[in-house]
Formats: structure tokens, C-alpha cells, sequence
């Protein structure tokens, strides 16, 4: 497995990681034999970074990753901020040093790798007194580095003028590009490094789906489909599903015609040198060495990606939902 540095945290990860909100049930119910199953074959493809939240599965995927065996040179890095405790408008220091202890708890650790601000409010964002905390709480050693998970550009370049954010995680993928032009080359220069969410779209960029597929009441593909729960854009990177899935037909034509689909898109965005890991999550141990043989693939031609840009600018951007 290729390896990334992970901006000023000075992590070596992997190129393709885990994102394991799955492992909490949220896409579907997955049973303890099936997620020790799903981390067994992370570890052996040598995927080195797992990302993880307190709110996934009320702490479930926390507790799962913290009883697996982990190897040397695993980072795992959760979030903070979406839990009833705090969101949307009850944060402060105490409050967010409490749920970070709950997660090292869970994940079995004295210190966490990464805490990350988990899609808070952009008004909390502006206001700026948690950036001031989480500085606090990385010189008292409850957690070494710090970072951000956000919803929209906007939110991402606030977080990028504090000088100890080490790490941006957003929203990119073949219908979500706007980053490309002005976050990642910035990012690049404050040396804070990128964690891509949602690679494939919920899915959706696997090619695997077509207008009849139907996903369980459980999964958030199916109570969130139009933003009932939560940011419209963390679901299907806020493209309705029909449209969607008539999109992936047209990336079809435009794809190389012996890359999987899911590959295609997984190397799209690793063609962005700025990006320091993909977190793919997988609802099956087999699904995962697919994602892993995208960092083997060669690069997109340069005329492809400028194909591809225009595509997004003509026939993608004007469907999201949810801000970009």
C-alpha cells in the first residue's frame, strides 16, 4: 500500500483508508462478526488509517475499532461535535473534552491520534472559541493533533486560518470537485493535510446501483435521502439518487473501458496530489480490496481530467443539494 504524509500531524497513512461510520450501523445493520471481519481485512491490506466518530452507532464503531487488535503504525482518528450533549448549540470546552475522553475510552487509547470537529455549526466555526480549546486540549496531551470534518468550502478555508488545524476533511469526489480550485493548493500551503469522506458518492460511484435499488430503513441512504436527518450533502453528496444514478451512465462513457467504475472514481481524486487519504468505507471484507487496488492504477490522463471538470461544471454542480 502506497503511503501519504498526513500534513503537519507527520503521519505516514495510507493512500486508501477506512472510514468506518458503517461499522455503527448506519449504512444497515452490520453484525460483530461482519466488522471484525471488515477490520481484519483492513489491517491486512495494509490500510492504516481508520476514521471513526463518537456518534457512529452511539459509540458502537468506536468500541468495535478500540476491542480489534491493531498493528504498529495504525492512526485512528474520531470526531467530536455532533453528539446530543453539544449540537447544535450547547458547546463549550468541558463539554467537548468530555465526549473526547469517552472516545479514548472506547477506542482503549490515553491519547487520540486526531480529534476532529465533527460538521459543528459555521457559526460556530466563525465564532472561533472552540479552535482555542482544542489547542488546550492537544497541549494537555488529551489529544495530539486536531482537525476539522466539514460540511462546505466555506467552512473548510475558516478552519484553514487557524494555525493549529492539522487536518481538513471534506466532501470530494467525481461529483463534489469544487475543492480542486481553491481549498486543496491552500491546504497544500499551510501544510494541513486532506482526509476525503464519501469518495463514491454513498455509493453511488461504485456503479452498482440502479433507479430500483431500495436500501434499508436503518441506512442513511434511505431516512436521509432528502436531508431529513442531517446535511443533505453527506448523502449522496446531495445529488437526489435518480439523477444520480442516470449521472454515473454518462461517467461510464467517459471512464477507461477496462477500470471498474468505483476505481475510476477512487483515482480520480487521488490524482490530486494535495489529498493525503481516502476513507472508503466498505460494508463487505471482499469490498475492500477493490478500493485498494485504486492506488495501483495509473494516473488519469490530463485531457480526461479536464473532461471530467467540465462535465461537473455542466451537468453535475447544478443538482447538489446542501451547498458545496
Amino acid at each position: 500500500m502506497k503511503t501519504r504524509r498526513l500534513g503537519k500531524t507527520g503521519f505516514e497513512v495510507s493512500e486508501i483508508g477506512l472510514g468506518c461510520w458503517q461499522l455503527g450501523g448506519d449504512f444497515g445493520p452490520v453484525g460483530d462478526d461482519t466488522a471484525k471481519a471488515i477490520l481484519d481485512a483492513a489491517n491486512d491490506a495494509g490500510v492504516s488509517f481508520w476514521d471513526t466518530a463518537d456518534v457512529y452507532g452511539g459509540g458502537l464503531s468506536e468500541s468495535r475499532i478500540g476491542a480489534h487488535a491493531k498493528p504498529a503504525g495504525l492512526k485512528v482518528a474520531t470526531k467530536v461535535g455532533r453528539s446530543g450533549a453539544l449540537f447544535p448549540d450547547k458547546f463549550s470546552k468541558d463539554g467537548v473534552r468530555a465526549s473526547l475522553l469517552g472516545s479514548a475510552q472506547r477506542l482503549g487509547v490515553a491519547s487520540l491520534n486526531l480529534a476532529q470537529l465533527h460538521c459543528v455549526p459555521t457559526e460556530v466555526l466563525r465564532d472561533g472559541a472552540i479552535f482555542g480549546w482544542m489547542d488546550e486540549l492537544r497541549d494537555e496531551g488529551l489529544v495530539r493533533n486536531w482537525g476539522a470534518s466539514v460540511e462546505t468550502i466555506e467552512e473548510g478555508m475558516i478552519c484553514l486560518e487557524q494555525p493549529g488545524c492539522a487536518t481538513l476533511q471534506i466532501i470530494f469526489n467525481l461529483f463534489r470537485q469544487d475543492a480542486a480550485a481553491e481549498l486543496l493548493p491552500q491546504a497544500a500551503e499551510k501544510d494541513v493535510g486532506i482526509i476525503v469522506r464519501l469518495p463514491l458518492a454513498s455509493g453511488l460511484l461504485s456503479g452498482k446501483y440502479d433507479k430500483a435499488t431500495r436500501f434499508d430503513a436503518s441506512d442513511h441512504r434511505n431516512y436521509n435521502a432528502d436531508g431529513q436527518a442531517f446535511s443533505v450533502g453527506e448523502t449522496f453528496s446531495g445529488i437526489p439518487f435518480e439523477r444520480g444514478v442516470e449521472l454515473v451512465g454518462e461517467l461510464r462513457g467517459l471512464a477507461p473501458e477496462a477500470l471498474p467504475m468505483s476505481q475510476f472514481a477512487l483515482r480520480w481524486i487521488l490524482d490530486h496530489p494535495q489529498v493525503s487519504t481516502i476513507i472508503a468505507g466498505v460494508s463487505k471484507p471482499a469490498q475492500m480490496a477493490d478500493n485498494v487496488a485504486a492506488s495501483e492504477q495509473k494516473s488519469l490522463f490530463p485531457a480526461l481530467m479536464g473532461r471530467l471538470s467540465e462535465w461537473y461544471e455542466k451537468d453535475v454542480k447544478p443538482e447538489i443539494r446542501g451547498g458545496v
